[in-house]
């Protein structure tokens, strides 16, 4: 090490150790820190504590007492007074709201049909009026049967209670409400559904309840959701900070390809002020979100249920359980545990949210909740995304108002995609031309530097050669990479569109999906238990077009394997694209197709002959080098003479 070395050595580690110094906190600064993460811990771990103690009461309290044996032939009134005090014992100031019997009010707008009970109060299920599951039957997206949503809390005689446990009573309009239990929602107003449980304070005068408010819109998919705890002070215990909310929910298959809807099955949530995360959807996972969240959602591959609230969440804690493969009813088991800042001194209102409905790019972008990023249309790679909202969707919904089958629109936007690319698509024509007619030059210098130490004597002749020949040999290369992220973007876009959803063209049945001319008995590996004609036409126009690529390309001196390997990917796309959506493959056999008929016309445009006459005269022009060939050119100097005195050697 010389000296210099060991003196630049010593600077770096000086800058680094005085801007250490410099950027350290002050005493007063570090206090603080401590003070907020010491707030934030403290916070946490009493959620958690409550939240345990929780789910231990309600856990001891569920397994009734069964020790008292009641002779033969007690009469049942006597058997059913017994039971009503012991559900009294347990629930304490909710013990009258803890019997009743399960009605179910149906709430139906132009797009939604939910089934609110009056056990829980919560929605027992709900059906997009509008779509249909992949047997054709009605989309139900969800029942209380698969599903658990409750708030829990302490009461003031220390017992647990769950908000599904209570029987709740209907309200239309801050009215009690008596009318029949179908309930349409028409005109432009908002109708206000709501579900009271009543606690045995409650009095005219002193009013004492929980209740869930829903105000339900003639069109729409999202739903005002308001819960309130009103007049609580003595209910509720008066140590209670936070109030859990617990949401599980076992989402039912709704697609043709379960595995693929799978794979696009997982939570998704928004910090306050932050991007939206997602537990990664291809495998089992569960996370803590230790900062307030804006919203959750339990996302499906075209459907979700997201629940937002204003205010947000203070924590929470998701997690994702994938089915058995043998369970065909089922996908996963989705979960989510929140806590809501929670004052037991006033009546508490929680404003929320739910969304049930499409994975729609229009829909979901229309709330400005940044919900549409669920759709997976390539947002970690900005052109991806942006290609994708600012070009294709807004292109297809244009053409999606013209009622086109979808089949055509697709064609349609092929077109119009290798319209705008066509400029590129000739520019990397032109650029394999001129590689064409250097050829035989080109194959003449391999002959001049045939051994391999004159490798770089070779480059040098050959970069000189298209420098006097006025061709730059990466031309066609740059173009390629221009149209890469358009071919990406569409990958995205297209299994992803629900516009395509159990839409048919020709022989698919739904372009969301894979098309099959052929159900297998048995599976093949890497490849699947059906044929899709799809697949197969866009498999082959890959075969074609790497044929006559290779027919046209400059120098037989490839790569070894090159060949071999061009003609392996099309067998490979074979086995990925199987089971994809027909659309996507659709898209890209006719995107070949043009490819072949662009290539044809630009044969019969350029003249080789002419083009060949142009590149001698460029030879005789004086070449101008660039300050980067020169710095090139000096480079190669240093390395061959570098080369020379290691043979002295």
């Amino acid at each position: 090490m010389t000296r210099d070395n060991i003196i630049g050595l010593l600077l770096i580690a000086a800058i680094l150790i005085g801007y250490s110094i410099w950027m350290a906190p002050s005493e007063d600064e570090r206090l603080e820190a401590r003070r907020i993460q010491d707030s934030i811990a403290e916070v946490q771990q009493r959620a958690r504590a409550e939240a345990e103690a929780l789910r231990d009461a309600r856990e001891q309290e569920t397994q009734l007492p069964e020790d008292v044996i009641l002779p033969d032939g007690t009469a049942p009134e006597l058997i059913d007074s017994l039971e009503k005090q012991r559900i009294r014992s347990a629930m304490g100031f909710f013990s009258n709201a803890a019997i009743g019997e399960q009605e179910f009010f149906t709430i139906e707008n132009d797009d939604l049909r939910l089934n609110i009970s009056t056990k829980g109060g919560h929605i027992h299920s709900a059906e997009l009026k509008n779509f249909k599951s992949y047997d054709q039957s009605q989309l139900i997206l969800f029942t209380s049967e698969n599903e658990r949503f409750a708030f829990s809390f302490f009461t003031a005689d220390n017992r647990s209670i769950s908000t599904d446990q209570l029987f709740f009573m209907p309200y239309m309009n801050n009215r009690p409400y008596t009318g029949h239990s179908g309930i349409e929602i028409t005109g432009n107003d908002v109708q206000v559904f709501a579900m009271r449980a009543y606690t045995d304070l409650h009095s005219a005068a002193t009013p004492s309840y929980v209740e869930f408010a829903y105000g339900i819109d003639r069109h729409d998919f999202m739903i005002d959701f308001e819960v309130n705890f009103v007049g609580m002070r003595q209910v509720i215990a008066a140590n209670t900070t936070m109030m859990s909310l617990d949401w599980q929910s076992n989402l039912l298959r709704q697609e043709k390809n379960r595995q693929n809807e799978q794979n696009n099955t997982t939570v998704y949530y928004k910090y306050v002020h932050d991007e939206v995360s997602r537990i990664r959807p291809t495998r089992d996972g569960a996370e803590r979100l230790s900062t307030r969240v804006e919203w959750i959602s339990f996302k499906q591959q075209f459907f979700s249920r997201a629940l937002i609230t204003n205010d947000g969440f203070v924590n929470a804690d998701i997690q994702s359980t994938t089915a058995p493969e043998t369970d065909e009813e089922f996908l996963k088991l989705l979960e989510a545990s929140v806590n809501l800042d929670y004052d037991p001194r006033i009546d508490n209102s929680f404003n929320m949210q739910w969304y049930i409905g499409p994975n729609s790019y229009r829909i979901l972008n229309a709330y400005d909740l940044d919900l549409e990023r669920q759709i997976p249309l390539g947002w970690g790679f900005f052109l991806m995304s942006w290609i994708n909202r600012f070009a294709v969707i807004p292109i297809f919904n244009y053409l999606d108002g013209f009622e086109l089958n979808y089949g055509i629109i697709i064609l349609i936007l092929t077109i119009l995609l290798k319209i705008v690319l066509l400029p590129i698509a000739y520019k990397t024509y032109l650029s394999q031309a001129k590689m064409r007619v250097l050829k035989p030059e080109i194959d003449e210098l391999g002959k001049k530097f045939p051994k391999k130490e004159d490798a770089m004597k070779k480059q040098q002749a050959t970069m000189a050669l298209y420098k006097k020949a006025g061709v730059n040999p990466m031309a066609g290369c740059v173009p390629m990479l221009l149209q890469l992220p358009i071919l990406l973007a569409l990958f995205r876009f297209f299994p992803a569109s629900i516009e395509l959803r159990q839409q048919g063209f020709l022989w698919a049945d739904d372009l969301s999906s894979y098309d099959s001319i052929l159900d297998l008995p048995f599976t093949i590996p890497f490849y699947g238990d059906h044929v899709s004609l799809f697949t197969i036409l866009m498999a082959g126009s890959m075969v074609i077009y790497t044929h006559m690529n290779s027919q046209m390309m400059s120098s037989s001196n490839q790569m070894p394997g090159m060949k071999t390997m061009m003609y392996l990917m099309p067998v490979m796309m074979l086995g990925i694209f199987n089971s994809f959506a027909s659309g996507l493959s659709y898209y890209y056999f006719l995107a070949n197709v043009i490819t072949f008929g662009q290539m044809f016309i630009f044969k019969r445009m350029i003249d080789e002959d002419a083009l060949h006459a142009k590149i001698e005269e460029n030879k005789k022009k004086p070449v101008k080098k660039s300050k980067w060939q020169q710095r090139m050119e000096e480079l190669a100097k240093q390395q061959e003479a570098a080369q020379k005195k290691r043979k002295k050697r």
